[in-house]
């Protein structure tokens, strides 16, 4: 198992910027994927940016310039900066981690932070 917990949601105006986290632990492999999707309200979960522990990443269009994802392999955490803050960026960010050679493990969740901008 491993468990993902989450920190940093908040309210921002308009133009602001904030900074999620997301630590990863129990039975976590050195080589994994962790990013951040997030579920707008009435929408369907959708892909934000990952991360791999090689540090190669993958950004949806939408947030491309805006926000920037990294990790840190060492304490197993995965960042969000988040800048240029927009009222359709209003959503449950989850954070998400599998690893691609953990046979018989799946994906993990974490359990949502919200991140709401004010116009």
């Amino acid at each position: 198992q491993v468990q993902l917990v989450e920190s940093g949601g908040g309210l921002v105006q308009a133009g602001g910027s904030l900074r999620l986290s997301c630590a990863a632990s129990g039975s976590t492999f050195r080589t994994n994927v962790m990013g951040w999707y997030r579920q707008p309200p009435g929408k369907q979960r959708e892909l934000v940016a990952t991360i791999n522990n090689g540090g190669s990443t993958n950004y949806s269009n939408s947030v491309k310039g805006r926000f920037a994802i990294s990790r840190d392999n060492a304490k197993n955490t995965v960042y969000l900066q988040m800048s240029s803050l927009r009222p359709e960026d209003t959503a449950v960010y989850y954070c998400h981690y599998y690893s691609p050679i953990a046979i018989g493990q799946g994906v993990y969740w974490g359990q949502g932070t919200q991140v709401t901008v004010s116009s």
